[in-house]
């Protein structure tokens, strides 16, 4: 058996469907507070860079700060093997209950931190140590509840059902941004670089309790006997299947340099690059993230109308023929409508790739290996490639080479295509049967 069905259970329809949604919701919710923690760190840059890495050059103290983001990215793929094998030998549920406690972890670390000017180097040397535990945790939370809203999905609406994994991905971001919008607001920009910017963090700590708590009812969808298989879970079963992993680590790479590129660094760019004021660029990515968020559920059903594979050239196409017109146009803008209109516009070109970004990989994968497959392949070519999209593209700019940034975007969107291109149609043909 592949899966374990909620609709298994004699039980009432409508009571199925009650029971599929509150598993949605719940796993969904866990998923918010896991991306609300890890993305309130970029978020909030702009004003703890100061406390732990002193220099009188902004571009020098992001890039820092950068730095320290993408290493949290490099414990992704030891966070998608430890917590694929814990999902595929133990249970969805167990490993998406343990990885949000971890994040709680991290976040309440960096909220009471000492900073530079008390502790020296100790202090980005713990905010690294943070950043670490969050970056495992959410390498081992992506592909544990990819794969977990995928299969508590209905069939012929998989699409649709798993997009609300990145309704929630990005509502993280939303929260993030929106709780940093209310800081600006009641706090100085004196009080934000002393202290302010400890509250996001805390607050993320404080949630992921509760997403705890609703982790604790879920519903498990892996079937015991498919758990209790001496290859559930192993890194030897999931070599047996080199072309899913190639496939998912060539469509990762650009759909997530494009969507940090648009996300979480353009923040950064419209301050750093088009001189944006601070908040104008907080309200503006906050406008275009709400958009992105609600458009994810129409494309993931769209994808179960045209397919995962069309989607994904689609993409793939735009992406390529679109990032340096865009990238170009926001470098010199202060129209804070005209960016809100070029960044959505980004935003939904990347939406053909979020909203059936879980699905279409758990669909690669038998039950086994499901949790480990789409989590640690995900996990490698997000590290590599989203991880080091702010990086790359501050480093680039310190070089006066900032436009070719846009271009290696665009090649990486160009592979994705010819990826997708080849890859085998998944909403058709379904999941990959246990031990094929």
């Amino acid at each position: 058996m592949a899966v374990q069905s909620l609709t298994e259970e004699v039980i009432p329809r409508p009571a199925v469907e009650r029971r599929r949604i509150y598993a949605i919701l719940s796993a969904s919710s866990g998923n918010l507070v896991e991306w609300y923690d890890f993305f309130v760190y970029s978020f909030c840059a702009l004003y703890f860079a100061p406390a732990f890495f002193p220099s009188d050059n902004p571009t020098t103290q992001l890039l820092n700060t950068a730095g320290v983001f993408a290493a949290g990215f490099l414990m992704r793929p030891v966070g998608g093997w430890v917590f694929g094998y814990i999902a595929d030998k133990y249970g969805r549920r167990s490993s998406m209950m343990i990885s949000v406690l971890m994040m709680c972890f991290g976040s309440l670390m960096i909220a009471v931190v000492p900073t530079y000017a008390e502790i020296g180097m100790a202090a980005p040397a713990l905010l690294l140590l943070a950043r670490l535990l969050q970056g495992l945790s959410v390498g081992g939370e992506y592909g544990t509840s990819a794969t977990y809203m995928s299969e508590v999905a209905t069939e012929g609406k998989r699409g649709f059902y798993s997009s609300f994994q990145y309704v929630t991905v990005i509502g993280g971001q939303v929260v993030a941004l929106f709780v940093l919008l209310v800081l600006q607001h009641f706090l100085t920009n004196i009080e934000l670089k002393a202290w302010g910017w400890r509250i996001p963090f805390a607050i993320g700590a404080a949630a992921a309790v509760v997403a705890l708590y609703l982790r604790k009812s879920l519903h498990e969808t892996a079937d015991a006997n498919t758990r209790h298989r001496p290859e559930a879970g192993t890194i030897r079963e999931l070599l047996k299947h080199k072309r899913a992993l190639l496939t998912v680590f060539g469509f990762t790479a650009g759909g997530s340099l494009f969507y940090y590129t648009f996300t979480t660094y353009m923040q950064k760019y419209l301050v750093n690059t088009a001189g944006m004021q601070a908040k104008t660029a907080s309200n503006v990515m906050t406008a275009s993230l709400i958009v992105f968020m609600l458009a994810q559920p129409v494309f993931g059903a769209l994808s179960d109308r045209i397919g995962r594979r069309t989607s994904m050239i689609i993409f793939g196409v735009l992406a390529t023929l679109c990032t340096v017109p865009l990238l170009h146009s926001l470098k010199d803008i202060t129209n804070p409508y005209g960016a809100f209109g070029l960044i959505t516009a980004g935003l939904l070109v990347i939406s053909f790739y979020t909203s059936i970004s879980g699905v279409i990989k758990a669909e690669m994968f038998p039950t086994e290996i499901r949790a480990l497959g789409v989590g640690l392949s995900y996990a490698i070519a997000n590290a590599i490639f989203g991880g080091s999209a702010e990086y790359v593209a501050l480093l680039l700019k310190s070089m006066e080479m900032e436009s070719t940034f846009a271009w290696y975007v665009t090649i990486l969107a160009a592979i994705a295509t010819l990826v997708a291109y080849r890859m085998r149609e998944t909403s058709r043909e379904g999941y990959l049967r246990d031990g094929s």
